[in-house]
């Protein structure tokens, strides 16, 4: 009868240990689904546990592979994040039970005898609970210090899921060839008390290293947001330094103009008395011309820039076209539609530079307004033979792109390179 009650407390703490694995893990995705959920699965996982340990080699891949199933399917998190922590939280539970199972053994002539069968060998529910307890508190140091779900996060998953699975790895190896857990269980653990706390040390050193691994790989994401900060505020500076010089030309061309305006209105007054309207308007329009920039785009900062970037490219031989209109004002910073413009237009000039001579350049911006949404569009001629490497810069307009909830796309084909940007439009309107 203790035996059966034995074998009941076992199979209930071992659910519990699964009910807070898979809440702690959803949580971990930043995802939610009702409780009733967590314990089905917890119940089902716990017995599926009992026909295949997590111990073996495939039970310890077979659990990870539905962990990762539970959460991309059933909490639609990303493939990468699922597996990464399911790869994680699963190497964690396996070290918690064989640092238990170690530290009681350790612990043998200090312990009470009523803890220990005849056969020296540790009463299951103490060693179940000693488990539940260290693995919930690790699994808790995941979910609240580290915590990688994004894209740009899970991007490099791989620093981070092979050293986890290297030192499940010598876990596995040190635990079943130098001193496996039947060894320990047969031999009792009087006999072996410096390998118990040798085996204990290593193990504990292993989730010691497991945890290190993450909070260097938080760093290295945190110095990667920082450096591309950095790039981003150097590109501020760079553009609204070009904008000033850009501004103060435009100022100067202007104060000209003024400067002129009664010898122009004499001109067009003689032309329009003389009966040559055709004149007339041609000389205002070149008036026009010399005080307006060379696109409207319905935004003044962006004129600039664009107008310099067309200027630029038709110098060199680009035939450049521009239809695109902004929504004015708005919740768009000024600064991040320039780093997008600025970007996205150096690289179409830089590619249609790249380009043998006799082949025909070209580059288009446009752009629409569709409710909240914001698509911007550049097309130019290319020559890479759909091959292309994105930059920094198209790095720090991904993350604008998604700063405002939207997305940037390229588009790299045989003799066309086409870029796209979408962005939603905040209904605040005191950020420019």
């Amino acid at each position: 009868m203790a035996d059966y009650l034995d074998l009941i407390y076992v199979y209930i703490m071992e659910t519990a240990a699964m009910l807070s694995l898979f809440c702690l893990y959803t949580k971990t995705l930043k995802k939610k689904i009702r409780f009733p959920f967590y314990c089905l699965f917890a119940v089902c996982m716990s017995t599926y546990t009992n026909f295949i340990p997590m111990d073996t080699t495939i039970g310890f891949g077979l659990f990870v592979l539905l962990l990762t199933a539970y959460g991309a399917w059933f909490c639609h998190a990303g493939l990468k994040p699922s597996l990464l922590y399911a790869t994680l939280m699963t190497v964690i539970t396996l070290l918690c039970i064989r640092i238990v199972k170690f530290l009681l053994a350790s612990l043998y002539p200090v312990l009470p005898a009523s803890l220990w069968d005849k056969d020296g060998v540790l009463i299951s529910p103490v060693c179940q609970s000693a488990c539940l307890i260290l693995a919930v508190f690790c699994y808790y140091i995941v979910y609240r210090y580290f915590s990688f779900y994004t894209s740009m996060e899970t991007q490099h998953m791989f620093l981070v899921l092979i050293p986890v699975l290297m030192i499940y790895i010598m876990s596995k190896y040190v635990s079943t060839i130098e001193y496996s857990f039947e060894i320990l269980e047969s031999s009792g653990p009087t006999g072996h008390l410096f390998t118990h706390w040798q085996m204990l040390a290593m193990h504990l050193l292993g989730l010691a290293s497991l945890f290190c691994v993450l909070f260097t790989y938080k760093k290295l994401l945190q110095n990667f947001r920082l450096r591309t900060e950095l790039s981003l505020l150097e590109q501020e500076e760079h553009s609204l330094n070009q904008y000033v010089e850009e501004a103060r030309a435009h100022y100067k061309r202007t104060e000209s103009f003024r400067h002129d305006i009664k010898n122009h209105i004499t001109v067009i007054k003689k032309l329009l008395q003389s009966g040559n309207l055709e004149q007339a308007v041609t000389y205002i329009d070149d008036m026009a011309e010399k005080i307006s920039f060379p696109c409207d785009t319905n935004n003044p900062v962006a004129d600039i820039l664009v107008g310099n970037k067309l200027g630029i490219a038709k110098s060199i031989g680009i035939n450049a076209s521009c239809s695109l209109h902004l929504p004015y004002p708005c919740g768009l910073r000024n600064i991040d539609i320039c780093i997008i413009l600025s970007n996205a237009l150096d690289n179409a000039i830089h590619a249609c530079g790249n380009m043998d001579a006799d082949i025909k350049k070209y580059m288009h911006v446009s752009g629409r307004v569709q409710g909240n949404f914001l698509m911007i569009e550049i097309e130019n001629s290319y020559q890479g033979n759909g091959v292309f490497k994105k930059g920094t810069g198209l790095s720090n307009v991904k993350m604008i792109a998604e700063k405002y909830g939207g997305a940037m796309s390229v588009e790299a084909l045989e003799h066309e390179f086409v870029f796209r940007v979408l962005l939603i439009i905040p209904e605040q309107t005191d950020k420019n």
